[in-house]
């Protein structure tokens, strides 16, 4: 499973990261800090799940969430942030995410929300070491 991790904090990048290889130890990972990266690393990476923050420099995560989502429609995003749920979720999910975490309770909600969507797969997402 390829996994690119966008968001422009570092330190939330390799929390994350730490977050799913703890789960997906067979996981492999990119980055972006920004959403111009994220759409340069969706053609190189070729990811199976995107998480990708709200709040970026430049293009904010929904802009690249919806040009993710022509480009890409089958590819499964994951919008994190800190704004509460009630703030963002919805219109996030309506924008063809896929899932909605929020950063506070990422160590509860993050790996669920990637197993839901590995369940929903085609087989080659689906890693028997990590299930």
């Amino acid at each position: 499973m390829n996994i690119l991790i966008a968001d422009d904090h570092v330190n939330v990048r390799r929390g994350l990261r730490e977050l799913l290889t703890d789960a997906f130890s067979s996981a492999h990972f990119t980055e972006a800090s920004n959403g111009d990266e994220v759409l340069t690393q969706l053609v190189g990476a070729q990811p199976d799940i995107l998480l990708l923050d709200i709040n970026m420099p430049g293009r904010s995560g929904m802009d690249v969430l919806k040009e993710v989502k022509l480009t890409y429609p089958l590819m499964p995003v994951i919008m994190v942030s800190v704004q509460a749920e009630s703030q963002y979720a919805l219109r996030c999910l309506r924008a063809g995410a896929a899932e909605y975490v929020n950063k506070n309770s990422a160590s509860d909600e993050l790996v669920p929300a990637v197993r839901k969507i590995m369940d929903s797969a085609p087989n080659d997402l689906r890693d028997p070491v990590d299930n």
